[in-house]
């Protein structure tokens, strides 16, 4: 699965230059380098709107655009690559919304829940992962606002990942992106049958796995320090206020 990860770009303008993406004034005032970004946080997802590429917050947790609430955003952080494309929560997001989710490491631990260990998992060169996602927009009955939320896809562990958990998230890769976002005006079916080969585990060397500190065991930090190296005597530090 994925259950927490990073995206520590300094700027919007450089990751939205990177992605070759648009992005308005009024999204960028948002945000910010993340450190721990958990399950219902606010993100960030790329989609193709035409012929141009655009960057924009979204809501981690997919909320189905018939759902009555979105009380049910916690259990779709993650869509399964054997099944999404038939399953009733993701197959017409599947279909039609197809987005990448851009970030620089994603979290797993290793040792027992009182005592674990996280691992950042992040590319060789200090460059981007573009997760696999799917996107919906989900209109709130009680505020009539619109709510855009998305999900990660994940399949088995590559090699690297497998002696810690099982799934890991589908890292696209770049030269197939494009090819992951168009969703064409007809034959969409088959297109997106097309894409399903792209849902693999990550290559050999795509990945490189760092013991860092527990500091990120809690979702209430969220800054440099919970990529600080691990050390023997990495003890399990105080909360710190959760930047909001």
């Amino acid at each position: 699965m994925c259950g927490r990860f990073t995206l520590t770009r300094r700027r919007l303008s450089g990751l939205a230059a990177e992605l070759g993406a648009e992005v308005t004034g009024a999204d960028a005032i948002a945000y910010r380098p993340r450190y721990n970004i958990a399950p219902t946080d606010q993100h960030w997802i790329a989609r193709q709107k035409l012929e141009q590429r655009q960057l924009m917050p979204a809501k981690w947790g997919l909320v189905n655009s018939w759902a009555k609430d979105a009380k049910g955003a916690a259990r779709q952080i993650n869509a399964r690559a054997e099944t999404a494309i038939n399953s009733p929560a993701f197959r017409e997001s599947f279909l039609e919304r197809r987005c990448v989710v851009p970030a620089d490491g994603f979290y797993e631990w290793l040792g027992a829940k009182e005592a674990r260990r996280p691992v950042w998992y992040h590319p060789q060169d200090e460059g981007l992962f573009l997760f696999a996602g799917l996107y919906e927009s989900w209109l709130d009955p009680a505020t009539t606002t619109w709510l855009r939320t998305f999900t990660i896809i994940t399949t088995a562990a590559n090699e690297t990942v497998a002696p810690v958990h099982d799934r890991m998230p589908v890292i696209l890769p770049p030269d197939h992106v494009d090819e992951w976002l168009f969703v064409p005006p007809q034959n969409k079916q088959s297109h997106a049958e097309k894409l399903l080969p792209l849902l693999a585990p990550a290559a050999p060397g795509v990945l490189v796995a760092t013991e860092v500190s527990r500091r990120a065991n809690s979702v209430a930090n969220d800054d440099p320090a919970c990529l600080a190296p691990a050390s023997d005597n990495d003890a399990a530090p105080e909360q710190a206020p959760r930047l909001f």
